[in-house]
């Protein structure tokens, strides 16, 4: 690894949050603590943590590789299914704290409300989605480190990873939240140098008259794959949000629900409009001829002059962005193996479990190192964990409300919209699904639904069990919320 300016930042970077958090969380040792930071978070604190950990490296490259073929559509999809799950938690979030006032988690009350087996199907899932999220950040920064500065992927995976393990396994929640409002200030810096950059310093020609000619459909209302990208980006980033255990962490490490509240609606307008300008980026650059490779549009535009102190503003936002939100994905790993793992190993100690979740994350973190230093592709396995969050969002979230439906009975919900989900969810080439071109000829279906695959599955997985609760529930089996404060006890 040659020592250039680029290098120096990223070791710099990485040992100034390590030994800064690794510092801050000396004190930081309970239980309590750990998972939910002894539920003391005011809301401007929480806020900063909230938008922190949402805004991963992704922000660069998702929101405009989407617009570069789904133009307006697909931004406005994306950009309200990441910040819309935060105006749910102001309702989701106080029904949780209301019924079960002593939890950490949303698995904690599925099994309290459905039993067992949902929780198995909920457990895996967020686990999958947290583990995928991992690889793809480690991935991503390894990506952009090596665009920059040339270092080998293998190298920055590992400081990436062993920098955060340092301080997120020894001080937990607390020491993530501490952490983020530092992180919220680097990133909102640099995001400012970088909109300064492309919409009023003159450099990027950004032209209304250029735009209509050369990415005319990508603006054009009538553009009808660019609806269909935008309400399938909604309904995965949206479902798969409400499975979020970093999310639910920061639910439950609220002060109070006017805390809560401010919080997550302030996140949400903070959210909102980045995700839509770094959207529209992606259109900025087809119209410029600079979306050849459409995961890098936004460095494509940055990074075309050469300039010095805009590729440090880069690599410095890019780390912030990738630490601030692993941080979050560890401890979010790290607190559902302490709070599940009482059910498969008895122990009077908390510690013990809080010893066994590091073990474990340890090794997760081996094969999330083993996947980026690759550099694969965790795209597919992003939207398979999609379509498992949407068949499992109506089912386990009517029932925090409803009391008529039974756990065996949810497991059939979700079940069903799994089948009808997998059936038309898309193979490697997606041009096929096993319904589609596999059981049936492509030719036996319209255009509309051959041609748009991803849309029809996530539809599907998230609409049916909606119409087989309408069928299952039950007027006489009448579930009292009442039990789940009974069964749920804080670990101490």
């Amino acid at each position: 690894m040659v020592l250039n300016i680029y290098t120096f930042i990223l070791i710099f970077l990485c040992g100034a949050f390590a030994i800064g958090g690794f510092f801050f969380s000396k004190k930081e040792k309970s239980v309590p603590a750990y998972l939910n930071a002894s539920r003391s978070i005011r809301s401007p604190s929480l806020t900063a943590s909230i938008v922190a950990s949402c805004f991963g490296v992704w922000i660069l490259i998702g929101p405009a590789e989407a617009a570069t073929w789904g133009g307006i559509g697909a931004i406005t999809g994306y950009a309200l299914g990441q910040a819309t799950p935060f105006l749910a938690m102001t309702v989701f979030g106080k029904r949780l704290r209301k019924i079960m006032p002593e939890g950490n988690s949303l698995t904690q009350f599925v099994y309290a409300r459905y039993g067992s087996k949902m929780l198995k199907i909920v457990l895996v899932l967020s686990l999958f989605y947290v583990f995928i999220y991992l690889c793809a950040e480690v991935t991503a920064i390894a990506k952009i480190v090596n665009l920059i500065a040339g270092v080998e992927l293998w190298k920055t995976s590992l400081l990436i990873l062993i920098s955060t393990l340092i301080y997120t396994l020894r001080g937990g929640l607390k020491i993530s939240i501490i952490t983020d409002k530092l992180q919220f200030i680097i990133i909102s810096i640099f995001l400012i140098l970088i909109f300064y950059y492309l919409f009023i310093s003159g450099e990027v020609n950004i032209s209304s008259e250029l735009i209509s000619l050369k990415a005319g459909n990508l603006i054009d209302p009538k553009y009808f794959s660019g609806y269909t990208a935008g309400i399938t980006f909604f309904i995965a980033v949206f479902a798969t949000n409400l499975f979020d255990q970093g999310i639910w962490q920061r639910v439950y490490a609220a002060k109070s629900d006017q805390d809560l509240h401010k919080s997550f609606v302030s996140s949400f307008f903070i959210v909102l409009p980045v995700i839509l300008i770094l959207g529209f980026c992606g259109i900025v650059a087809v119209s410029l001829g600079q979306a050849k490779d459409p995961s890098i549009v936004i460095f494509s535009l940055l990074l075309k002059n050469g300039t010095v102190w805009l590729s440090i503003s880069i690599l410095v936002l890019a780390l912030t962005l990738v630490i601030s939100s692993m941080d979050t994905l560890i401890n979010a790993i790290s607190s559902l193996f302490i709070i599940e793992s009482k059910k498969i190993i008895r122990s009077k100690s908390s510690d013990f479990y809080l010893s066994i979740s590091k073990i474990f994350l340890i090794l997760i973190s081996c094969l999330v190192f083993m996947i980026a230093s690759q550099g694969m592709s965790v795209l597919y396995m992003f939207l398979l964990a999609d379509l498992l969050c949407c068949a499992a969002a109506i089912p386990v979230f009517y029932g925090m409300f409803k009391n008529d439906i039974s756990g065996s009975n949810s497991m059939i919900c979700v079940c069903a919209g799994l089948i009808a989900g997998l059936l038309l969810f898309p193979d490697l080439s997606f041009q096929k699904s096993i319904l589609v071109g596999g059981l049936f000829n492509l030719q036996s279906f319209p255009i509309w639904i051959s041609s748009s695959l991803l849309f029809w599955s996530f539809v599907s997985a998230t609409l049916i069990p909606l119409f087989v609760i309408v069928v299952l529930r039950s007027k006489k089996q009448k579930f009292q919320f009442e039990k789940i404060k009974v069964l749920i006890t804080e670990l101490k």
